[in-house]
């Protein structure tokens, strides 16, 4: 008759542990010596009591052993850890494929295709997104607009000050053309003695609002004038001052 099956547990009693200790030990002993030698193979057995002494056997040579086994370890952790990186990565991508499937699903019934089998509700909801996307297009396409109309404007202030700086200058470089003149003439007119009218050259300055055309100053010798008839003649050759005339060229309107 056979022996009954023991429950593996604790044993309570520590002269029973110690014994049961004893004994299954060397028979662990015993069938790792027999693995080794029947099998051929490198064991390496260490086993530490509960008093924390020390028990092991080693077909080879026990640091040898570990080492191989640190090596066999690492190598085996690397590769766990290479199939979980492989295993979440595919998990991944097969999420990614989902999402790009749903995306295209839902781009196509957007743009009115694939709409057989939705439902009042789902067609209701894409409504809504259509309306909320065409309202989110108009608010961005007239704040561009208006951002583009106030650009436009500061530019126009500009133009308009610059034009303003330039009729001032014209205006002031007239005058001062105009003074000249005048002097250019009081000297003629102490060396001649008589000024006819006909011999002033007036400066012409008008302003339009659209016209752009330059204005080019000259100084140039004064024509001679005809004289009517009776009227006193007099050599210009005998005069001393030199006789010049400051003529403003107004080829077109400046803009205002």
């Amino acid at each position: 008759m056979g022996r009954g099956k023991i429950v593996i547990r604790r044993i309570d009693n520590s002269t029973s542990r110690q014994v049961t200790f004893s004994k299954r030990r060397n028979g662990l002993l015993k069938k790792a010596k027999e693995l080794a030698i029947l099998c051929d193979a490198d064991i390496g057995l260490i086993v530490f009591s509960s008093t924390g002494r020390l028990y092991d056997y080693s077909s080879t040579n026990m640091k040898s052993i570990i080492d191989r086994y640190n090596k066999a370890k690492e190598v085996h952790n690397q590769e766990l850890s290479l199939s979980s990186e492989i295993k979440f990565w595919q998990k991944e991508a097969t999420s990614l494929r989902q999402q790009l499937h749903n995306l295209q699903e839902t781009h196509r019934q957007l743009l009115g295709e694939d709409l057989l089998g939705l439902t009042v509700k789902d067609l209701q909801s894409i409504e809504n997104q259509l309306e909320i996307s065409l309202r989110n297009v108009r608010t961005k396409k007239e704040q561009v607009l208006t951002e583009e109309i106030n650009e436009l404007n500061r530019k126009g202030k500009l133009i308009q000050q610059e034009n303003m700086e330039l009729y001032k200058k014209v205006q002031f470089v007239c005058q001062e053309s105009m003074g000249l003149q005048n002097k250019v003439y009081a000297v003629w007119g102490s060396n001649v003695g008589v000024i006819t009218r006909g011999s002033m050259i007036p400066c012409a300055f008008s302003i339009t609002e659209d016209a752009h055309v330059p204005v080019h100053l000259e100084l140039s010798q004064p024509q001679p004038q005809p004289q009517k008839h009776g009227q006193e003649q007099t050599d210009i050759s005998q005069m001393t001052a030199p006789k010049l005339r400051l003529q403003l060229q107004c080829d077109g309107a400046l803009p205002l």
